[in-house]
């Protein structure tokens, strides 16, 4: 009789870690200022700096 395998295998394929900042759509909001007193008018979207717009966290 074999013996009783006492370790679980590692996942074939792991699912990818999404990256927090932009919750893997590689988008970001980033806040519009206009005027003197720089105040918000509005948003518009940037890359993520953190993953580079690809959605996966780079830490994993």
């Amino acid at each position: 009789m074999a013996p009783r395998r006492t370790t679980t295998k590692p996942p074939k394929n792991p699912a990818p870690v999404v990256c927090s900042p932009c919750n893997g759509s590689g988008m970001v909001a980033a806040t519009v200022r206009v005027g003197r007193k720089r105040r918000p008018v509005g948003q518009q979207d940037g890359i993520c700096l953190n993953c580079l717009g690809t959605g996966t966290s780079p830490d994993a």
